[in-house]
């Protein structure tokens, strides 16, 4: 009886385990595999340039405001126009300086008219004085008459100079000849004081703004001769420093450097992005680890790559960069020589993704 209760009880091990090996056997991973084009990390002494990214701008811009507030009339332009220097763009309503003009102008009218007669007696009594048939106070009285009158017409007259200055506020015209390359109100809408209304500039003569850490800038002097990539064409035009900017105090230790784009066949428009390469001095032991910018996954403010584990997974990791050269970004933390990135992928890949290296 106890033989065959042993029997039994090995009989009911054996099923369970046998059960348990087939359930293994079943849990299959049908997880698709995504085909990845892979890098290595490696050690780059050699950085010939350092790459500030900016925004093409014409070198003669301006935004065109008022300097009353009132209800939009007409606007005489539209973008892309061409306009001459001078060229009535825009007018604002100007009921209120139109009444005041015409009291100046009245009032120039009344002033000039005292001023004639105080004038006539002013010359009548200096010549009656000088043949003894007037008295001093009798000419004394006449000249601050005179003076008087004389200084009501001057005020009148500078009162006009001043109407006529809010008159041009009101008559928005073109400081240079360009072309309309923005509208920012339409007829009927309210503009105010420093609100910007029209946009003109020069085409021709571009130049971008780009900024340069406090690390770099002692490097960077006026009159370099640059190159300057315009991302949108992957096609590089040559330009000139002209300005290197003293102070960083707004910036968080960016200073500004304006480079001037010099004339070329390849077609330029304001707003476009441009990566300037400015040419710096090759430090001594400076080792910096590079990967191409394409590598790099974003998520909110902090970026990463994909690496690869030796499961042939996927796995991202947070990394630190530093600055940009031309297509590839410094790794300042994160990754070690001789590790694997992911730079490319033919699926979207995430966390454990299972891969295949091309």
């Amino acid at each position: 009886m106890k033989n065959k209760y042993i029997l039994g009880l090995i009989t009911l091990v054996l099923f369970a385990v046998s059960c348990g090996t087939k359930e293994k056997q079943t849990v299959v991973d049908n997880s698709p595999v995504v085909s990845v084009k892979v890098g290595v990390v490696g050690e780059n002494t050699n950085t010939p340039f350092l790459s500030a990214s900016g925004k093409i701008e014409a070198v003669n811009s301006a935004n065109l405001s008022t300097r009353m507030m009132g209800y939009v009339d007409k606007i005489y332009v539209k973008v892309g126009d061409k306009v001459r220097k001078g060229q009535l763009l825009l007018s604002v309503n100007n009921a209120d300086v139109s009444a005041q003009l015409a009291q100046v102008n009245a009032g120039i009218t009344e002033a000039n008219a005292a001023f004639g007669n105080a004038e006539k007696d002013y010359d009548r009594f200096t010549a009656l004085f000088k043949e003894n048939s007037a008295s001093q106070k009798e000419l004394d009285d006449i000249t601050a008459n005179y003076q008087m009158a004389k200084a009501r017409l001057e005020s009148a007259k500078q009162m006009k100079n001043g109407v006529n200055a809010q008159m041009s506020y009101a008559n928005i015209r073109a400081p240079f000849t360009g072309v309309v390359t923005n509208k920012f109100i339409s007829a009927g809408d309210m503009a105010n004081p420093g609100m910007p209304l029209l946009e003109v500039e020069t085409p021709g003569k571009y130049q971008i703004l780009a900024m340069v850490p406090e690390s770099e800038i002692m490097q960077i002097k006026e009159g370099i001769v640059i190159d300057v990539l315009i991302k949108t064409m992957q096609k590089t035009v040559k330009g000139k420093i002209v300005e290197v900017g003293t102070s960083a105090k707004n910036t968080g230790g960016q200073y500004m450097v304006k480079v001037v784009l010099s004339k070329s066949e390849v077609p330029l428009l304001s707003g476009m992005y441009a990566t300037a390469q400015f040419p710096i001095t090759k430090k001594e032991n400076s080792i910096a680890i590079l990967i191409p910018a394409e590598a790099i996954v974003t998520k909110g403010q902090l970026s990463g790559v994909y690496t690869v584990s030796q499961s042939n997974t996927a796995v991202l990791r947070w990394l630190r960069l530093g600055r940009t050269f031309g297509d590839k970004v410094e790794v300042l933390s994160g990754l070690s020589t001789e590790e694997q990135y992911i730079i490319s992928s033919q699926s979207k890949l995430y966390n454990g993704a299972k891969i295949a290296i091309q």
